[in-house]
């Protein structure tokens, strides 16, 4: 109940806070030890800063300070019912133009109608039920019935249900028939496992909101609410760099290395480097070895140019598979590998059956596979095709991920200045088919310029954004985030590791990629 209380009194103050950024407040909260309503009184702005633009943290501290000071502990645990109308008060002619309803939300300080919400199981269909009963996915057709029914009971509880209220009641529909209703691909759970149902639950809140809904004029944005130079840059990264990351930074040395020690096996790695035919298994176990500081000279800012000559073989196979085991305690390759043997074939049939009739970009890209056959095997053509598929599915530029130069193009040869700044795979070829070798670039340099088979190149190229605290491009977050969640098995639940873009709403789960997850979960295919 404490936790409901916080959220809906954080939420009374900015109503209009990202479902994503409302729980990071919350966490926030905790970590400084609020567990109830009057603890909030002794919040303080400089606390909320990693989390709020500087505008919405004073704003949240004056509002629980004026609470406290004139009703200490009544605006935030009123039993009124939170779609009731407080008594009309006349606004002044000066405070008329800015004061807004607040019976037009339901989202005042305690969200108690949705603890008392009961799902109207009973309304639903018996062939949904029978579904739901027999752990089998509904059909589209049944699952939009499903949330067009709870949805019309919500809303007679209350007329204007926040995303904070379609979420618990997303969660209570989830628990009770996990098998039913999860996000699942190939019994892989995606996030939390409710997104996508409280996606179509919150549109239909919209649908049905929309003829009541008066048209509004925005106000203007003052420039101080997007001013974030408050904020150190590191803290504001930290949240982004940290995703997926079990290990992001190791407090202690293991206790049987000294820094002295370190210093040697660094050393010793550098001239294993030189060597033409070093032992990957030693290489392994040194990096492992040495991981705490490497982790040090990552996350204070140095460059790539410099890791690349501190530390060559993060750039190598056998180096960054032992890194970004520590880092995420997934195996890189084998993760990745094992999901392709599970997932690509239903992908790729998936593209080629259902998704070619609907988008003329993944039919062309179908048609051009057709001149553009090389020597790879089974498995490497299926990863090739997989990630074309998937870039042209979410209508994202190749440009952004997959650079071609001449096949015999050296890496002093590149130009530097066609590549973007996150990390790609330079194709040495005229096609990712034929080509025999890749390179991987990072900040514009080539950081591997010999790379022998497209599956290393692209699990290379995915790690690194891990292993280098490198955010996905915006260009790309799509792709990315579905070979992460799918491929890569990293399922944070919340957060992102899309670059930040105050424009742009960044929500925990794409919702591009849950609706294909949701798709491929409805395709039933031989």
């Amino acid at each position: 109940m404490a936790e409901s209380q916080i959220s809906s009194a954080i939420a009374a103050v900015l109503p209009d806070l990202p479902q994503a950024v409302l729980t990071s407040v919350e966490d926030t909260l905790k970590g400084f030890g609020a567990e109830t309503i009057d603890d909030l009184q002794f919040i303080t702005e400089g606390d909320l800063l990693p989390v709020l633009k500087p505008v919405q943290a004073r704003r949240l501290v004056a509002a629980w300070a004026q609470n406290n000071s004139s009703t200490p502990t009544a605006a935030f645990s009123s039993p009124l019912s939170v779609c009731s109308s407080p008594p009309s008060v006349s606004p002044s002619p000066a405070s008329s133009s800015t004061t807004s309803s607040p019976s037009s939300s339901c989202s005042t300080f305690v969200a108690n109608w949705v603890e008392k919400f009961q799902v109207p199981w009973q309304k639903l269909p018996e062939e949904l039920v029978q579904s739901l009963e027999r752990k089998a996915r509904p059909s589209p057709r049944l699952r939009r019935q499903m949330v067009r029914i709870v949805v019309s009971e919500m809303m007679k509880m209350c007329n204007n249900p926040t995303k904070h209220n379609t979420t618990e009641i997303g969660k209570i529909m989830v628990a009770k028939y996990p098998e039913a209703l999860q996000d699942v691909i190939e019994g892989d759970v995606i996030g939390p496992g409710y997104h996508s149902l409280v996606k179509q639950l919150q549109a239909r809140v919209e649908n049905v909101k929309r003829p009541n809904t008066p048209k509004i004029t925005k106000r203007k944005v003052t420039p101080d609410e997007y001013d974030t130079e408050e904020i150190p840059a590191e803290q504001k990264a930290r949240v982004q760099d940290t995703y997926g990351c079990v290990n992001w930074e190791p407090k202690y040395l293991p206790l049987s290395e000294t820094m002295e020690s370190q210093q040697e096996k660094k050393n010793k790695m550098k001239e294993m480097f030189e060597e033409i035919d070093y032992n990957a298994d030693n290489v392994k176990k040194l990096v492992q070895s040495t991981y705490y500081t490497q982790r040090k000279d990552i996350n204070k800012g140095t460059s790539i140019q410099k890791l690349s000559q501190e530390w060559p073989f993060l750039f190598k196979e056998a180096g960054m598979i032992a890194h970004f085991q520590e880092l995420t305690g997934l195996s890189l390759m084998d993760t990745f590998l094992g999901n392709v043997e599970k997932k690509g074939r239903r992908l790729l049939n998936f593209f080629k059956n259902v998704d070619a009739q609907k988008r003329k970009q993944v039919l062309d890209a179908l048609l051009k596979f057709q001149t553009e056959r090389g020597h790879l095997d089974g498995c490497s053509q299926d990863i090739v095709k997989m990630v074309l598929l998937l870039l042209a599915h979410f209508g994202e530029e190749e440009e952004n991920l997959l650079q071609y130069v001449e096949e015999t193009c050296l890496a002093q040869e590149v130009q530097m200045e066609k590549l973007p700044a996150t990390p790609c795979i330079i194709v040495c070829g005229p096609c990712c088919f034929s080509a025999e070798t890749f390179m991987l670039s990072i900040d514009q340099k080539v950081v591997n310029d010999h790379i022998t088979s497209f599956t290393s190149a692209l699990c290379l190229m995915f790690g690194s954004f891990y292993c280098f605290n490198i955010h996905y491009p915006v260009e790309l977050r799509s792709t990315l985030e579905f070979l992460q969640r799918c491929f890569f098995s990293i399922n944070p639940e919340r957060g992102t590791k899309v670059e930040w873009n105050k424009k742009k709403k960044v929500l925990p789960v794409n919702p591009r990629v849950l609706t294909l997850i949701a798709d491929l979960a409805d395709h039933e295919w031989t």
